[in-house]
Order: structure tokens, then C-alpha cells, then sequence
């Protein structure tokens, strides 16, 4: 037997049993997806929704046996069903690997069929009982992701443990009926998000130090002070997301004065108000819902050619990345190339297309969204932002 050719084709087999296991969750989720939007399968997921109060605790046993026989059971059916017809096609090219992902789907009708018997009172890790003690997750469902899609909003967050789908359809967060609090409402990009955030059904409130500045009818405006942020608490209470969005650019002035004023504005201003924020995830749903945005700017690894810019902005990079560790809810950094504004004249993006980008990337559920023309940057920052986030987690503790 030749091991040097039989090695080659055991590695592909099982990267394609792996990829079946994919395939298999991606079927469940389109499942999923018909239960919401195609009529003759909306009674049936109705009542897998109706099964659950808020802590996710049964309504009734009978509820959750008669939700697992008619949403849960062909389901699993059906992962099964897909699977076995594509592991069967495979196999007619002598492509074995592919059957992993039948006996995967298996793995969810056994169980079902049993709770819909009332013979497995254990449910699975998405539906247990209690309160939310994690974030949401990133790359698989864990119960505050799912918590989302029975109580946040129905029509997103439809994974069953791959995230993959939410990622493709931007499905991944939904923005719909929050409250989205963002600062330097008043300038480019703070009128491009809250344009682009009143789109996609968000209720948008703006915060803003400039008196004098307009806005379009309908927006709700919090005027604040710099250095009075804890004026801000109970306003906060009432946001779902915050972003924090305001800054200066002193450009070339590095005199004393230029740097106190960068640094107040770019980093101390914008910590207090994402701690603020922070206090306020009190409950145990706001793990699920509430969010902080910060907007830490390219400049965390590129020249902003405005050396205070850079560093005041680097330095609450570094602190965000280091509040992550043990944040109540997600943070997510906006890390935005050079747009054109009022802090930079000279930016070559619009400041409507980074809003949009920002926003659409959000919905995939990034966690750094990188908008920006300079391609060193999407690979610079993740390498930064990995390495320096380990060095954190090494060197420090709670």
C-alpha cells in the first residue's frame, strides 16, 4: 500500500466530512429561514417560539413536546434527508467523507423524536433555563446569541450553531426598534450614521456639544458638555447601542494646550462615556442587546499625519482592547481610513459610504470593522489587535 498517496486522500475525505458538517447546518438554517417566510412552515416554527418565556423556561411541557414534534422533528429530518442526498451524489464520484455530515444531522433526531415523547426532559444548549451570563458569541450560537432570535428580534439571528448564514444574509444583528445613541451627532459621519441607522429602522438620539447644530425632524438631541459625561447616566439607560464617534484633530499644533485638548477629547471623554455605557448593562437581556461602538480610527496602525491624532487615538485603541477582555456586552472598534469632514478636508471616502459600510458590516457581525482604502490596514490591524489583546490577557488580571 502506498501510505504517500493514502495520506493525501484521508486529508481530503476528512476536510470534505468536515465541510458536509457545514453543509448540514447551513440546511438547518435555510429550514429555519422557511419557518419565518413560507406560509405552509410559519404555524409549525410558531409554535417552537411559543414553547419559551424570556428566562427560556418552558410555557408547558406540552407546548415544548408538541413544538419539538412539529418544528424540531422535521427539521432534523430534513438536515438528514439533504445530507444524505449530497454525501450520496459525492459518493458516486468515490467521495466517502461526505456521509460525516448524515450522521451528524442523526445526532438532532434522536433527540428530538424523544422530547417530543417527553422521554429527554435535558433540552439543548441554545433553549436552557437562566439567566444570560455570556455575550453574544462571534463564529458559533451560544444561548445569548440565540436569546436574541426569540426575544430581540425574530427575523434575524436564525443560526443553529455556525454563524455562517447570519454572516451572508446580514442577519447577524438587528438593528430594527433600538435605541442607537451616538456622538458627534452633529458632524459628517454622525449625519451619515444617523441617516443610515434611521434606514434600517433604528431610533436614533444625537449627541451633540454644538448647540447651534441642525437636525432632520423626528431625531431626538442630547445636548452634553465635555468633562460633565456622568451627566449622561440616566440618558445611557435608555440606549440599546452607543457609538462613540466624537474626536478632534489638532492637525500639526504640538503645544502644550493642543495636547491636553487632543488627548480630553480622543481618549478620556470617549472612555467616560464607554464606561458609562457599561455601567449600565444591569440586566440579565442587556448582555444580549446592548452594544458599544468606539471609534478608534486607522491611526491605531497607520500615520494619520497628525501625530497627536495618532497617538490619542492609539491610546483608546489600547484601552478598548484591554476593556474587551471583560466587557459585560460586545464592543465593536470602527477603524475608518480618511473620509472627507471637518477633521480632515483632504479625505478621499464619503462619509454616506463609510455610514453604509459601517452599518452593513455590523449586521455580519464584525467586531473590528475596517473601512478603508489602504489594504495594509485589513492586515496590519487584526495582527495588532490579536497580538496586543493575548499581551493584555498574559500580563494583567481582574
Amino acid at each position: 500500500m502506498d501510505f504517500q498517496l493514502l495520506y493525501p486522500q484521508l486529508l481530503i475525505q476528512i476536510l470534505l466530512g468536515l465541510l458536509s458538517v457545514l453543509f448540514a447546518e447551513v440546511v438547518r438554517d435555510a429550514y429555519h429561514l422557511a419557518g419565518h417566510y413560507w406560509k405552509p412552515l410559519q404555524s409549525f416554527h410558531n409554535l417552537h417560539h411559543k414553547a419559551y418565556r424570556r428566562d427560556l423556561s418552558m410555557t408547558s411541557f406540552e407546548a415544548y413536546k408538541k413544538a419539538q414534534l412539529y418544528n424540531d422533528v422535521p427539521e432534523s429530518l430534513v438536515m438528514v434527508q439533504v445530507t444524505a442526498l449530497a454525501a450520496g451524489i459525492a459518493q458516486s464520484f468515490g467521495i466517502y467523507g461526505m456521509w460525516l455530515g448524515v450522521l451528524y444531522s442523526f445526532v438532532f433526531v434522536i433527540p428530538a423524536i424523544a422530547r417530543s415523547q417527553g422521554l429527554l426532559l435535558v433540552t439543548d444548549f441554545a433553549h436552557k433555563q437562566g439567566d444570560l451570563v455570556e455575550i453574544p458569541s462571534q463564529w458559533t450560537v451560544n444561548r445569548t446569541y440565540h436569546w436574541r432570535h426569540h426575544f430581540d428580534q425574530g427575523n434575524a439571528y436564525f443560526c443553529g450553531y455556525f454563524t455562517l448564514t447570519d454572516k451572508m444574509l446580514g442577519t447577524a444583528l438587528s438593528l430594527k426598534g433600538k435605541v442607537v445613541g451616538i456622538t458627534g451627532a452633529s458632524g459628517t459621519l454622525g449625519q451619515a450614521l444617523i441617516e443610515e441607522l434611521s434606514l434600517q429602522g433604528a431610533k436614533v438620539v444625537a449627541f451633540t456639544t454644538n448647540k447651534s447644530a441642525e437636525f432632520k425632524p423626528g431625531i431626538n438631541v442630547c445636548y452634553w458638555e465635555l468633562g460633565a459625561e456622568s451627566e449622561l447616566i440616566n440618558r445611557l439607560k435608555t440606549v440599546d447601542i452607543l457609538i462613540v464617534n466624537h474626536g478632534v484633530n489638532v492637525h500639526g499644533d504640538r503645544s502644550p494646550e493642543a495636547i491636553i485638548k487632543a488627548y480630553e477629547i480622543n481618549t478620556i471623554s470617549a472612555v467616560k462615556l464607554g464606561e458609562l455605557f457599561l455601567e449600565t448593562v444591569t440586566e440579565s437581556d442587556h448582555k444580549a442587546i446592548k452594544e458599544l461602538w468606539i471609534n478608534t480610527s486607522e491611526a491605531e496602525v497607520n500615520p494619520a499625519f497628525s501625530p497627536l491624532y495618532e497617538l490619542s487615538k492609539r491610546t483608546l485603541g489600547d484601552l478598548i482592547t484591554l476593556r474587551r477582555l471583560d466587557a459585560p456586552c460586545v464592543i465593536r472598534k470602527l477603524i475608518l481610513g480618511p473620509f472627507k469632514s471637518q477633521l480632515n478636508p483632504y479625505g478621499v471616502m464619503s462619509a454616506r459610504w463609510i455610514a453604509w459600510a459601517i452599518v452593513a458590516l455590523a449586521k455580519r457581525d464584525f467586531r473590528d470593522i475596517i473601512v478603508t482604502i489602504n489594504p495594509i490596514t485589513y492586515i496590519a490591524f487584526p495582527i495588532k489587535e490579536f497580538s496586543q489583546s493575548l499581551y493584555f490577557r498574559l500580563f494583567t488580571s481582574k
